[in-house]
This record gives C-alpha cells, sequence and structure tokens, in this order.
C-alpha cells in the first residue's frame, strides 16, 4: 500500500482531577510522529487533551495510529470504530494495549508492544514494501488470515537515546494551548513499585539520553515559549550524577526554565542536589510519598520509610521547591483511619499540593494478576481504571469507603481555610487549585452514587463486604 497522510490520535481521558486543567501530553505520540515526520510522511497529532481533532484530516489519512492508556482504552476503542469504519489501517499503542493485545486487535488492524520507535518504523516499510517480513517486527500483535491473534517477541529496549530525534510539538494540532512543555530524558525505573506499569513497560534497567540531547530539547522549549517544563521521566534523579551534570549545564547556559519533575523522597538526602534544582528553576516536585503506613510501605515494595517522607518534605520546602504530594490508598493494610491520617499528615506537614488517588490493579502489574486471581476484580470498565475509582473489593473496608473516604479526605486538604491562606498571599495558583480541588470532589462525590449503583450486582456478593 501507499502511503502518504498518517495521523497520530491520544485518546482524551475520563473524568477530571486536580490537574486536569494542566493535560501533560504523553512523549510518546509525538516522538512516533517526528520520526515518521523524517522519513517523509504527512503527519499530525491530535491530542485530545489539548485540542479538538480535525476529523476531516484523520479521515483523509493511509493510517491512523492511536495511543492509549488503561482509562483512555474505552475512547480509544470507539476512535478506532469511527475509522475503521471508512477503511483506513489502524496501529494502536500505550502501555494498554502492550499487556492486552488481543483485546486492542479487536479494533486495531496492528498492536505495537512497549518501545515502538524502530518498530513502527518497520512496520511502515513492510505495509509499504513487503518487507521485512511481518513476523520478524519485534513487539508487533496482528491477527492471521484465519483471524487468530499473533505476538511476536517483545521489543528491545532502546539504549541509544540520543539517536531519538527532539518531538517536534508543532506536529500537534493547537500545540500552542499546551501549558505545559513534556520532555523525556530517560527511560525505566531502578525500583519494582506492584501497582506500577511504568516499570513493565519501560523495564528497570534506567537508560537516559546524554546531557547535551536533553539540553537542546530544553532549549527547543525555551524557543517555542514553552518555558514551563515537566520532565516526564518515571524518576527524573534516578541517576543523580548524571542529573546533576544536566543541571549544572542548565544553570551554565543561563536558560533557567520553570520546570517540576517527579522524584523519590532520596532527593532529600543530597544537599548539592536540592540546591541544584532550586538554582536551575525547580519550582516544585512530584513525590510519590504513597502512604504514610509502615506496614502499606512495605506491601507496595516503595523501599522508603515513614521518617524519611518527613525528612524530605522538610528539606525540599527549605530550598525553596513546593511538593506535590501523592498518596495512594487502598492497600490490604489500610483502614479508614489511614486514609483520614493520611490527609491531617498532609495539612499538618504544609504539602502544598495533593493527589489521594486509590490503588489501582493497572493491567500487566503484579497488583492487576493478584486481585485478578483471587476474583476481588469488581469490573473491567477501563474508564474507571484512573485512580479515581474504586475497581477491586479491599480488605480492611468496602469498596464504596474506600471510594467515599479518599475524596472527602480530598476535601478536607483542598478546604476553604486552604483556599483563604492562599488567598491572602495573592497566590492565585494555589487559591486556583483549592477552588478546582472541591469543585472535582464535590463532582466525584455525586458520580459515585451512580457508579455503585452499577456495580450493585459485584457489591452485593460476601467477599465485597468486608468489615468497614
Amino acid at each position: 500500500m501507499e502511503i502518504k497522510r498518517v495521523s497520530f490520535i491520544e485518546a482524551k481521558s475520563p473524568g477530571n482531577h486536580i490537574f486536569s486543567k494542566f493535560p501533560i501530553p504523553r512523549v510518546g505520540t509525538i516522538l512516533l510522529s517526528t520520526i515518521l515526520k523524517g522519513r517523509g510522511y504527512e503527519v499530525k497529532a491530535f491530542i485530545e487533551d489539548v485540542g479538538r481533532p480535525d476529523w476531516a484530516y484523520i479521515e483523509s489519512s493511509d493510517i491512523v495510529c492511536i495511543s492509549t492508556l488503561t482509562s483512555t482504552a474505552p475512547r480509544a476503542y470507539k476512535i478506532a470504530e469511527r475509522i475503521k469504519a471508512k477503511g483506513i489501517p489502524i496501529i494502536m499503542g500505550g502501555a494498554h494495549t502492550t499487556f492486552m493485545p488481543d483485546e486492542a486487535l479487536a479494533y486495531a488492524d496492528y498492536v505495537l508492544r512497549g518501545e515502538a520507535d524502530h518498530s513502527i518504523v518497520k512496520l511502515f516499510d513492510y505495509l509499504e514494501h513487503g518487507k521485512p517480513a511481518i513476523n520478524s517486527i519485534e513487539g508487533l500483535s496482528y491477527k492471521d488470515p484465519a483471524g487468530n491473534c499473533l505476538h511476536n517477541p517483545d521489543s528491545s529496549r532502546i539504549t541509544d537515546l540520543d539517536a531519538l530525534p527532539i518531538p517536534d510539538v508543532k506536529l500537534v494540532q493547537e500545540w500552542d494551548r499546551m501549558k505545559i512543555y513534556p520532555i523525556s530524558t530517560s527511560r525505566g525505573c531502578p525500583f519494582d513499585c506492584k501497582f506500577c506499569s511504568v516499570i513493565r513497560v519501560f523495564g528497570r534497567q534506567y537508560r537516559y539520553s546524554s546531557v547535551e540531547h536533553s539540553l537542546r530539547e530544553i532549549k527547543d522549549a525555551c524557543v517555542n515559549s514553552k518555558e514551563n517544563i515537566f520532565f516526564v521521566d518515571d524518576n527524573f534523579s534516578a541517576n543523580k550524577k548524571r542529573t546533576k551534570e544536566l543541571l549544572r549545564a542548565i544553570i551554565a547556559e543561563k536558560i533557567k526554565p520553570s520546570w517540576s519533575a517527579q522524584v523519590r523522597t532520596d532527593v532529600a538526602k543530597d544537599e548539592e542536589l536540592l540546591r541544584l534544582f532550586s538554582d536551575s528553576g525547580c519550582h516544585m516536585l512530584y513525590i510519590g510519598f504513597e502512604s504514610i503506613s509502615p506496614e502499606t510501605l512495605a506491601g507496595y515494595n516503595k523501599g522508603q520509610s515513614l521518617d524519611e517522607i518527613v525528612r524530605c518534605i522538610k528539606t525540599v520546602q527549605a530550598h525553596g521547591i513546593e511538593i506535590h504530594g501523592m498518596f495512594v490508598l487502598g492497600a490490604d493494610t489500610d483502614n479508614v483511619d489511614t486514609i483520614r491520617k493520611t490527609a491531617d499528615f498532609a495539612i499538618n506537614h504544609g504539602i502544598d499540593t495533593i493527589q489521594f488517588m486509590i490503588l489501582t490493579p493497572l493491567p500487566g502489574t503484579p497488583f492487576f494478576f493478584e486481585m485478578q486471581q483471587a476474583g476481588r476484580l469488581l469490573h473491567t470498565d477501563w474508564s474507571k481504571y484512573d485512580a479515581h475509582h474504586v475497581n477491586f473489593k479491599p480488605t480492611l473496608m468496602k469498596p464504596q469507603t474506600l471510594h467515599m473516604e479518599t475524596f472527602k479526605a480530598m476535601g478536607r486538604f483542598y478546604s476553604w481555610k486552604y483556599i483563604a491562606k492562599h488567598a491572602a498571599k495573592l497566590d492565585f495558583f494555589h487559591t486556583a487549585v483549592g477552588f478546582y480541588g472541591k469543585w472535582a470532589v464535590k463532582q466525584a462525590l455525586e458520580e459515585a452514587k451512580d457508579y455503585f449503583a452499577g456495580l450493585s450486582a459485584a457489591l452485593d456478593s460476601p467477599e465485597a463486604h468486608a468489615t468497614a
């Protein structure tokens, strides 16, 4: 077949959460678009959380690529049905389809599992020229003429990230509406949290681009007037030596964008690293505290203690850096008291913003298989696998209790006192976050009644009625 025009679509996220107003596009969609543009194709990327898709362009494409997480899968499949009705070949990829390729092949012609930077090029070569052989393309899932799902061996993980092009954000429709510029400087994470799907896609081997390559991308962001950068690395400081080199280069080049990143509590043990964070323009760190319960932290395989969390909060804020604290509630060792104490902890320790997320059994994770094998999954409506709905049967409380108490805890944090405190300081950002947080919590609590009414059969089972 002849391929000239290609569309990439990143499906819209369901529902609302505390940072819905500041969507961060996944780099993969933009990077793969850039790779294909470099091979001479006419390419546009449509990220529904950023702007409305141009369906006229999409439906005149020779091939459409759709990226999805678990929570966006129903929307992605709906898009695929629309495209398939036009007779346009569909390629799907992303974390969800990596682990659920048979499901995705009901909607797509091809599924690229794992890292697709090389495999997508080989697939396009096959589609246009008949070579390489389809069964030699790593990470590819497809159907044979009889309709059987076939899965080639997993794709090899890329070791030389510098060989990849700098993602061209201008390929994104309405890219100028992006409030935050996503940059990836590494892949993989050396840790092994049981509920995390990232390491199942990118592995535990930590790979990173050179300082020079990352610096070029940061400069590009500033040239494009997008100086609010979010480093999307699963753990930006996994290799502290390399992170320091990059930050020193940012300072030496006098770029100093306003940036944020995801890190672990161990950053607080390195005074030099925190000083470089501050001096290079870091305004907020997203820190996965996950829990204040020692038993839960051990069960999550988190590798950190409550004392380390407390020290981290004090030390990071002492360097003038704000903290977005992320907590995951609903472990087998959690109860109502755990949730309420977590809210008290976040308030009393002055965390700047928070997300209380409900433990979610994402496909591909050890937690998913554990819940599946134990018969504890309530459903597989993937749109509700967004960390804001209960999808499994907890041990020490009812599913409804975990759901409602988590949002009530968020409501206690984003209180009128929180709003008034920041308004008095003319801190418009946090005041707005507080108002939005209250609204999101109210919406979630109202929606919960319909959600659990739809789960009445699953909730009537004896296993669902654990002691609250």
